[in-house]
């Protein structure tokens, strides 16, 4: 069923030199039609070697625009691409691609039109070597945001994740964040407008290359979170009006 859609695997990088290839290769060709990799102005040789690996689009920004702006271009461009699917895959080879295939498969034959790669799903991140305090705060987040929007997932803080094309066309993400709260501006978008989430479990890896944000950034984040579920919740009652959920 998946070989009647075209399957196209974003990559939203940021100085992922030494990860990129290992990460390139897991993916699983020829079930995946296409790989977009939008290098996002850093500082070492992640285009060059994107290039070198054949990878089918390699977009580079004049600028930073940090990781919200990276995903906006890549699903853009998936978009244009007339993608079917849409995996976007960290390219710092945290999350396996090995899992590809599993989460579109989902996707491919209507039974959600949304996965996510679940860390916590089957002790992955502590197994993988998530740091003890982005585990608890990852659970204490994801419980809160569970109370306020009425859901049972087990995490709304994995980068791993797969979508139809009819689910990101009905979103507006384009007009979420630049930074790190994309990713839960986006599940917020998707859960007011009533699709589905799927998980799957995902082992992770954690080391000295893997991309991860600090104490400080993880605490701004963290914040971001709360204000994102309160103003879901807020909305979906009535009394306030964001407007990036309707």
């Amino acid at each position: 069923m998946i070989k009647s859609k075209k399957v196209v695997v974003v990559m939203p990088a940021y100085n992922a030199s030494k990860t990129l290839e290992k990460t390139y290769n897991e993916i699983p060709f020829p079930m995946v039609d296409e790989v977009i990799l939008v290098d996002d102005h850093g500082s070492d040789n992640t285009y060059e070697l994107a290039k070198k690996l054949g990878i089918n689009h390699v977009i580079r920004h004049e600028y930073n625009k940090g990781y919200g702006g990276n995903q906006k271009t890549c699903y853009n461009k998936a978009l244009e691409l007339k993608a079917d699917i849409v995996v976007m895959l960290h390219p710092d080879y945290q999350y396996t691609p090995k899992l590809i295939e599993s989460m579109c498969y989902l996707i491919a034959n209507d039974l959600y039109p949304v996965v996510i790669g679940s860390r916590i799903l089957g002790k992955g991140a502590l197994r993988g070597g998530m740091p003890i305090y982005k585990y608890f705060a990852n659970r204490i987040l994801t419980l809160i945001q569970n109370i306020l929007m009425n859901q049972k997932l087990s995490e709304y803080h994995s980068g791993f994740r797969a979508f139809s094309s009819e689910v990101l066309r009905d979103i507006k993400f384009n007009e979420n964040s630049d930074d790190f709260i994309f990713d839960n501006q986006m599940l917020a978008q998707i859960i007011f407008k009533n699709h589905l989430i799927a998980e799957i479990t995902c082992p992770t890896k954690y080391f000295k290359e893997a991309s991860s944000i600090n104490f400080q950034r993880s605490s701004v984040y963290g914040i971001g979170v709360l204000w994102t579920s309160v103003k879901y919740f807020l909305t979906k009652i009535g009394i306030i009006n964001w407007k990036i959920l309707k």
